[in-house]
């Protein structure tokens, strides 16, 4: 049987770099292909060939045995290859009909058929048994629902070729479960799909094929049965990580953050919470329940409308960032891009920004002051390359959250709230930021962790609290958290005794 597509030998080198050197793809029809790797492997600019954004330097291209060279994104579209990124590409002041039909938006004389529109909006989400309605508008949906609906628009397009790009990497583990359905959906419709993720467990239940890209260069390529996450860690670095979510093991000191009946209507309610020095504390839920509100209210980005927070016994009333910064409260965001980096700065310029009062006197900041901070930070957290004038935007996802970690750490915070900390990074970033996690929980700091990855959760955290539709629904010890536990809590379930 002919293969959907075919990418032999490709070959893309851009100045002073060698991003692939001969590498091979095959994706057959009813099939999902999934390529892993660290970030930097390749995998982005080789789906990027396939797209039409790059030309390759060397290699083919064939679709359904046909050499084909594709000239840019809309030649791809033509060709029936579909590109669902892991940045959301929708308009969110428009429908969800609008969305899934831009750009096949039926029309008569120059105006749109409305009704056709919806018809056909309604007859793709139907197709994935999903639950939306297609008046609505995109930007009132939950994540999940608009990553549902990204892949919708390039399905209405009846693409013979879809690429999904870290799909699940904005949705919890519940959430995934009715993306990987769509996904085995168009499989059984004998699309190609090329599945790239850093949760291998996921690529391990959904692939049929796997290749691992390491620095650019096809690794290997095998049947998914059979295969191991232990397995495609060692091909992805070269090396086994034999624990990807290291805990290590320190004295609990006494309460540093106290939160009591914090509440902001809309958001989250009566949510009291406690975390002691050295401890590590899980906040688990399903996307929605009101995990990042939380974070951000005590922090100071958003406004509570009830409730205390304490540092130390000392009373916040943190309502701005430098206010909460100022009580010894750090908060990483979770989306590193929009909220945790100036892109197009230094990484100098980044670390310095939230202590640039405490690099000088009168308004003149020490430059000298503020590369010796930038040095420590980047030799502590091991951010590659070590070259404090580099723009953050140029570094892999791993190194660009590692910045992200040492801005805060400049601060010297007592309490560090960690919002996603390894989401979008490879096997090898998560381990080294989990391991400067157990560092810094070993140096006393007191840490709130928020993950949609429930293995991250469990695996680290000292204790657990489970938020149900914004109120606190258990607190687990670590030795009774378990997966069917914390999920019981996070769906309202009862937790089985």
């Amino acid at each position: 049987m002919t293969a959907a597509l075919e990418m032999r030998n490709i070959s893309k080198s851009f100045p002073g770099i060698r991003a692939l050197a001969d590498v091979d793809l095959v994706a057959r029809a009813g099939e999902v292909h999934a390529i892993v790797g660290e970030n930097g492997a390749g995998k982005s600019t080789l789906m990027k060939i396939l797209a039409g954004v790059y030309q390759p330097d060397d290699g083919a291209i064939l679709l359904d045995g046909v050499e084909t060279r594709i000239s840019g994104p809309i030649d791809a579209r033509k060709r029936g290859i579909g590109m669902v990124y892991q940045e959301l590409n929708l308009v969110p002041d428009l429908t969800v009909a609008e969305n899934i039909m831009l750009g096949s938006t039926p029309s008569r004389l120059g105006f749109v058929q409305r009704k056709a529109l919806t018809e056909s909006a309604q007859a793709v989400l139907d197709a994935f048994d999903a639950r939306i309605d297609p008046g609505a508008i995109l930007g009132s949906l939950t994540v999940s629902q608009q990553q549902i609906v990204e892949i919708a628009k390039a399905y209405a397009l009846r693409p013979k070729i879809i690429v999904l790009d870290e799909p699940t990497s904005s949705l919890s583990e519940h959430e995934a479960q009715a993306l990987f359905h769509i996904v085995r959906r168009m499989r059984a419709d004998g699309i190609a799909i090329i599945y790239i993720s850093h949760r291998l467990r996921e690529v391990l239940d959904l692939g049929d094929q796997v290749t691992v890209l390491r620095d650019g260069q096809q690794i290997e390529t095998r049947p998914a049965e059979g295969l191991t996450a232990g397995e495609m860690i060692r091909l992805m670095v070269g090396r086994d990580l034999t624990d990807i979510f290291p805990k290590r093991e320190v004295p609990i000191g006494d309460t540093v953050l106290a939160v009591e009946g914090l509440t902001r209507q809309g958001a989250f309610e009566d949510v009291s919470l406690h975390v002691r020095a050295g401890e590590i504390v899980g906040l688990a839920g399903l996307v929605g329940a009101g995990r990042t509100e939380v974070a951000r209210a005590i922090f100071g980005l958003d406004r509570a409308n009830a409730g205390t927070v304490h540092v130390d016994g000392a009373a916040v009333h943190a309502r701005t960032p430098a206010q909460g910064t100022e009580a010894g409260i750090a908060y990483v965001p979770e989306d590193r891009k929009r909220d945790g980096i100036i892109p197009s700065a230094s990484i100098k310029d980044n670390i310095s920004l939230p202590v640039l009062s405490d690099l000088g006197r009168m308004g003149w900041i020490s430059r000298p002051r503020e590369r010796e901070l930038a040095r420590e930070q980047v030799a502590t957290l091991g951010v590659s390359p070590p070259v404090i004038e580099r723009a953050v935007d140029t570094l892999s996802g791993g190194n660009q959250q590692k910045v992200v970690i040492a801005k805060w750490l400049a601060t010297q915070p007592k309490v560090l709230i960690l919002d996603e900390p390894t989401r979008g990074v490879d096997v090898g970033a998560k381990a080294d930021i989990h391991e400067i996690i157990g560092a810094l929980a070993a140096a006393g700091t007191a840490i709130l962790l928020i993950s949609s990855e429930l293995p991250e959760v469990l695996a680290v955290s000292d204790r657990i609290y489970v938020l149900h539709e914004g109120r606190i629904s258990a607190e687990i010890a670590r030795a009774d958290a378990d997966e069917a536990t914390v999920m019981h809590a996070a769906t309202g379930e009862a937790v089985p005794a």
